[in-house]
């Protein structure tokens, strides 16, 4: 869903409790849903500065629940740091600005929800991972993440996108896109619909698991591509986990994969040349040491079991997605060219047959280093 042509109304700044001189806005970032905006501020000498989101409440339609989600977590996270004396908290963990009435939120004169955080300073954010000690930071970081919320007290947070992770649903929702075929573009994407078809099955092991009680729900982030970890620009340490929009209940293997997706190749997402989508199993490694070096204390032994498998599913789910907006019309992802959404989906499945092609290697790597990291 593109919002990039919003703009960034005075009057969203004015119901912000942001105090000082307001200097200039821009646009900032390239996220695929929501529209983004960093301003400066010019503060009894200090400049300091934010970033300002337009919700996309055709995406999050309940933007309210959304915000009640990001806060309670934030707010969760910080008291942790200040229980354990981090120095950097603001840093650590997104800071919320309030509006002037004291909601998370502010309402523009046509009826958008938007929100505004401090700006985290000196940091960035990678797209590749250039190196095995990259990848385990990187790990670490979102392991870290899920221990912080481990025992996050009621009520359940709220789905704020139900059924996001529910590859049965997904694949409901492609089957009717293949069949209704609204924008004539099935044709030429033979392949790809064949494939999907053909892994259905063992696409929906995840869900399944979790449905049965197999394996717990817990608080994840379920959107950990590598891009939504700040990482220190003078330490290169990971600083802080962004993007929070879809915090929700779930599995802690959905953050897992979507790493394992990410992280594992040193293609971008949107790679044309599949020849260079392949999966390292050196950076899976390194990746997973990362995370269960935070994360060992409360995984269950039967989610580790589908460690491996959990970064398989979520390329599928998100391959899958690619090719269902593609077939629709692409209105969900923003795309920069004609065939994006289809470029994505043909990067997916070249990375799901690059691990297939390595899988008995995937699994004992998993194997041991989940005995290396037993509690």
């Amino acid at each position: 869903m593109n919002n990039s042509n919003a703009s960034l109304p005075q009057e969203i700044l004015d119901q912000f409790a942001i105090y000082g001189e307001f200097e200039f806005a821009e646009l900032f970032g390239s996220g695929h849903i929501n529209s983004t905006y960093r301003s400066r501020w010019n503060q009894a000498g200090v400049r300091v500065r934010y970033t300002h989101q337009r919700i996309n409440e055709k995406v999050f339609i309940r933007p309210n629940e959304v915000m009640e989600n990001i806060e309670r977590v934030t707010r969760h996270i910080a008291e942790k740091l200040a229980r354990e004396g981090a120095d950097d908290r603001s840093r650590r963990v997104l800071s919320v600005v309030p509006s002037r009435s004291g909601e998370p939120w502010v309402r523009d004169a046509g009826g958008g929800w938007w929100r505004s955080y401090l700006f985290i300073e000196e940091t960035h954010s990678l797209e590749v991972a250039r190196s095995p000690a990259e990848a385990r930071f990187l790990g670490k970081s979102v392991g870290l993440f899920q221990t912080q919320l481990a025992d996050l007290a009621e009520p359940r947070l709220y789905e704020t996108i139900p059924d996001f992770h529910n590859m049965e649903k997904r694949y409901a929702r492609f089957h009717d896109a293949v069949s209704g075929d609204a924008c004539n573009r099935a044709k030429g994407v033979e392949a790809e619909i064949a494939f999907m078809r053909e892994n259905e099955e063992r696409g929906a092991v995840l869900i399944r698991a979790l449905k049965a009680g197999k394996i717990p729900e817990r608080i994840c982030h379920n959107d950990t591509k590598m891009n939504n970890i700040l990482i220190d620009d003078g330490d290169n340490e990971a600083r802080c986990i962004v993007d929070l929009d879809t915090v929700m209940p779930g599995t802690s293997l959905f953050d897992v994969g979507d790493l394992i997706r990410t992280v594992t190749t040193r293609a971008e997402e949107d790679e044309r040349d599949l020849s260079r989508v392949k999966f390292d199993c050196g950076l899976f490694e390194a990746l997973i040491g990362g995370y269960l070096s935070e994360a060992r204390e409360f995984l269950l032994p039967e989610e580790k079991a589908l460690i491996a498998e959990s970064g398989r599913n979520i390329t599928q789910i998100m391959g899958l997605r690619f090719l269902t907006d593609y077939l629709e019309g692409d209105h969900y992802y923003q795309t920069a060219r004609p065939g994006h959404n289809l470029d994505r989906c043909r990067n997916q499945i070249a990375l799901i047959k690059s691990m297939d092609a390595q899988w008995q290697e995937i699994l004992g790597l998993s194997a041991a280093i989940c005995e290396q990291n037993r509690p």
